[in-house]
């Protein structure tokens, strides 16, 4: 017999401040960080008996070394979850945070579970490079013209949109300096107190005069990246970096760093027996391919695939997460889109406050929640971001 898909309910939503490369969290393990907001995240659900979750899915996308291992299993275990409770990594590279809270919402839709959580972890510091420890390309993606693009760098790719869509330099420095002033005015306004729980960082480091160790304690809770003094002049000062005649620079580019988010997700069964109010309804999500040579157009197949789906029409976004892994991308994804840059990353996004890769996803769906929750006119929001190799994903959300 078949069962009746019921509705995923987002309870909770919490992340860490987000920390630069070898910034506040060079020390801090990526399951440490993850196990500090899954305990963080279901304390804000009072009563809830940890044993209902059915699966913890995380993302992350480079799943090896420190953050390896199945670190979704390692992550609940660390935070003093029951040995009853799953855990499961996956990844699809800067929508895997995202994919996770999907993954886990659709779990609930289908009847399979009516507790999850969706969440996402990436130190950034661990990694040595970008594409992880170990390169180890396919050599015919060098053999085929067709399959080169695979191999590109995401700043090339960049660029490749850049070039493509008309986006110039000064209308991306443009942007990446909107970028920080809106994150620097979120801060000052306490908007992201709410979603962020703060993290203790303790180090241990050596004292060679007395010949002890210190232990240096200091709470980390605001995020490191955005520069209150970042001005177009300055911007347009930094030479590009992937291309010698290009229009990419490290300033309009996101910020390579480290944290964590996860959300708690509830079936309307589950809601009841635990007495709680839902922040949001999980609507639909959606992931579409795209030419990997221009990768960062990606949400433009994403949003209109689900806003179809769920008969949504675009103008009724009242919030746009849209990650800002480069300037040039973003641009073009707005202008293809013709979207309201009003509704657009209202308090900043990853050129200001970074881009901690497979966590990304899951910390903008924070961010929104927070927002929701501060704004009751806010219905539908959206968390969307392009993807390497070529692909979109867009996530909707509607405000209970």
């Amino acid at each position: 017999m078949s069962k009746q898909i019921q509705d995923a309910y987002i309870v909770a939503a919490t992340r860490t401040p987000v920390a630069k490369r070898k910034g506040a969290f060079r020390n801090v393990r990526p399951d440490d960080m993850l196990a500090h907001v899954l305990r963080a995240v279901v304390a804000k659900a009072p009563g809830l008996d940890l044993n209902e979750i059915g699966d913890v899915v995380v993302g992350c996308a480079m799943p090896e070394a420190e953050q390896g291992m199945n670190v979704a299993r390692i992550g609940l275990l660390l935070a003093g979850f029951p040995d009853t409770v799953p855990g499961i990594t996956i990844n699809r590279f800067c929508s895997s945070g995202v994919n996770a809270v999907a993954d886990a919402a659709t779990r609930i839709q289908l009847g399979e579970a009516d507790v999850m959580i969706g969440a996402g972890t990436e130190s950034m510091t661990v990694m040595p490079q970008m594409m992880g420890n170990k390169v180890a390309m396919n050599p015919a993606v060098f053999e085929r013209d067709e399959n080169l693009a695979i191999a590109y760098g995401m700043g090339l790719t960049a660029e490749k949109v850049a070039q493509q869509y008309k986006v110039s330099r000064d209308e991306q420095d443009a942007f990446a300096m909107a970028s920080h002033q809106k994150a620097c005015a979120a801060i000052a306004a306490g908007h992201f107190e709410s979603e962020i729980t703060p993290y203790l960082v303790r180090e241990q480091l050596p004292d060679f005069k007395t010949s002890t160790v210190r232990v240096v304690e200091k709470l980390f809770a605001q995020d490191e990246g955005p520069r209150p003094d970042s001005s177009f002049e300055g911007l347009a000062k930094l030479r590009t970096v992937f291309a010698a005649k290009g229009s990419v620079t490290a300033g309009n580019s996101s910020q390579m760093s480290d944290g964590a988010a996860a959300v708690l997700l509830m079936s309307e069964a589950a809601l009841k027996r635990y007495n709680l109010t839902p922040i949001a309804k999980y609507s639909g999500f959606s992931i579409a391919g795209v030419p990997p040579e221009v990768m960062g157009i990606g949400p433009v197949a994403a949003i209109p695939k689900v806003l179809g789906r769920v008969g949504v029409a675009q103008d009724a976004l009242d919030w746009i997460e849209l990650n800002e892994a480069f300037a040039a991308q973003a641009l073009a994804v707005i202008k293809t889109l013709g979207l309201d840059p009003a509704k657009v990353n209202p308090l900043g996004g990853a050129i200001a406050l970074g881009h901690p890769l497979g966590a990304t996803g899951a910390i903008r769906v924070a961010t929104l929640m927070s927002a929701m929750q501060r704004n009751p006119a806010l219905r539908y929001g959206m968390v969307t971001m392009c993807i390497g190799t070529g692909m979109g994903a867009a996530g909707l959300f509607e405000r209970c």
